[in-house]
């Protein structure tokens, strides 16, 4: 690492293992970010909500200096840092806000692989959703909230009422 910026980054865990690097990387005061959804698992003899990484094996880091980088990487169950060529990828602050701002008041989020052609770039400025930066996009004839998170190619979708839209 030539150059260090303070900022968020990504950190590829090993499977299953997000939740663990999470709360090793809090224990030792270093700013994390897990997004989680509630999904509906069914067993054999019961059904129980638990939250589920939004994007399994990834976990957001903001680093401060070198020493949060190399507590961050020998946590157990981290592998490497996402890198773009030979330098780590940051994560812009307006992405990161965008995803804990879905996160936070949202249920229904869906995560998208699927390319979208751009649609209109809006802020929304009232509800639940306020200072939420995303595109209004056209899938399957219903009009859907689209946050591109283009470092790990996938997109995440949330269908609003056309009169939520017309608030924007």
């Amino acid at each position: 690492m030539n150059k260090f910026h303070c900022g968020w980054y990504l950190i590829y865990t090993r499977p299953k293992h997000e939740k663990k690097v999470h709360l090793h990387l809090e224990g030792k005061k270093i700013d994390t970010f897990l997004p989680t959804k509630k999904t509906l698992r069914t067993w054999h003899d019961r059904r129980k909500y638990i939250d589920e990484p939004l994007f399994p094996s990834y976990v957001f880091v903001y680093l401060k200096d070198m020493k949060n980088y190399y507590d961050s990487i020998d946590a157990e169950g981290s592998l490497y840092y996402v890198k773009i060529g030979k330098d780590m990828a940051r994560v812009s602050d307006e992405l990161v806000n965008n995803i804990k701002l879905l996160t936070g008041q949202v249920k229904d989020l869906e995560v998208s692989y699927g390319k979208f052609q751009p649609g209109h770039r809006l802020v929304i400025n009232k509800g639940v959703l306020t200072g939420l930066a995303c595109e209004v996009v056209r899938v399957d004839n219903c009009r859907k909230l689209l946050v591109r998170v283009e470092l790990l190619q996938r997109n995440i979708l949330l269908s609003v009422p056309s009169e939520y839209l017309l608030t924007i």
